[in-house]
């Protein structure tokens, strides 16, 4: 799979946002997200958020308690930029700098890697995460991006 353009996931960050977000929007796309980790055979840990509260909370067999540690990183990437964590690798990458050096943000508590997606609600703006860990940066972006299309298609 090849790696984004910065220009194509600021296009998904705007592109797929929602109207509301509640407890039952987070089962659902949590669920809807396992099913497709089991489809694709991916060993992934998911979490979802809304205000930092956790609202749902999987992991596939073959996943760690690392997995979870990526998680919070990419959720706290997320919150701070209101971005994909994606967002903010190719930032990075572009600009040949880590978070670190960038922002002066502990990498034990960040993460410049994908697999973090923006929970926005359309008018109000970010509200929580989505997040996906265990296959490569742009494969736990690409996981979340797939299962909120199929999200949104399935609304309308």
């Amino acid at each position: 799979m090849k790696m984004p353009t910065m220009a194509e996931v600021q296009a998904e960050e705007t592109d797929l946002q929602f109207t509301q977000f509640s407890n039952e929007t987070a089962l659902q796309i949590g669920q809807q997200l396992v099913a497709l980790a089991r489809e694709r055979q991916a060993a992934v840990t998911i979490d979802i958020t809304r205000n930092r509260q956790q609202l749902f909370h999987a992991a596939m067999p073959g996943t760690a308690i690392d997995n979870d540690k990526w998680l919070q990183r990419k959720i706290n990437t997320v919150y701070e930029y209101g971005t994909s964590s994606l967002h903010k690798q190719l930032e990075m990458a572009a600009r040949g700098q880590t978070l670190e050096e960038a922002a002066a943000l502990d990498a034990r508590h960040y993460a410049a890697a994908g697999g973090g997606f923006p929970v926005v609600i359309k008018g109000t703006g970010l509200v929580g995460s989505i997040a996906v860990s265990g296959l490569a940066s742009e494969e736990d972006h690409q996981l979340i991006v797939d299962e909120l299309h199929a999200f949104f298609h399935q609304e309308s």
